[in-house]
């Protein structure tokens, strides 16, 4: 399997968005929050957000949300084949944080992502 974010991986439709953040599952690993909701679209789909709230200059933001999407990008081969989800991933520090923490916070959301959650939920 490729390691590349093809622009289908993207959360891009404002009613899916507007239904995760309504009815979503969440979870939190700090510096990250999740919150997830299975689709009909077959794959996963993802969303990173980096609120301006908590960090205040564009450059953080971008450095932060380049972290993110790296870390997803390098963890993604241990979701479940089939798996047809919405994550939206939202960072919740006040500060820069650096990779490895980034990367350690995103194995244990994965890792809670569990196929049973969601057959149940269907």
């Amino acid at each position: 399997m490729r390691n590349k974010l093809p622009k289908k991986t993207k959360l891009c439709s404002l009613t899916a968005i507007d239904a995760l953040f309504a009815s979503g599952n969440g979870a939190l690993a700090y510096p990250l929050r999740a919150v997830w909701l299975p689709s009909e679209q077959p794959g996963v789909r993802f969303l990173i957000s980096v609120p301006k709230r908590r960090l205040r200059h564009a450059v953080d933001r971008v450095a932060m949300r380049r972290r993110i999407r790296e870390a997803y990008r390098l963890l993604r081969p241990q979701l479940p084949e089939g798996l047809q989800l919405n994550i939206a991933f939202i960072y919740v520090a006040n500060a820069r944080v650096d990779s490895a923490r980034i990367h350690a916070a995103m194995a244990r959301l994965l890792k809670e992502l569990q196929p049973n959650d969601f057959q149940a939920a269907q």
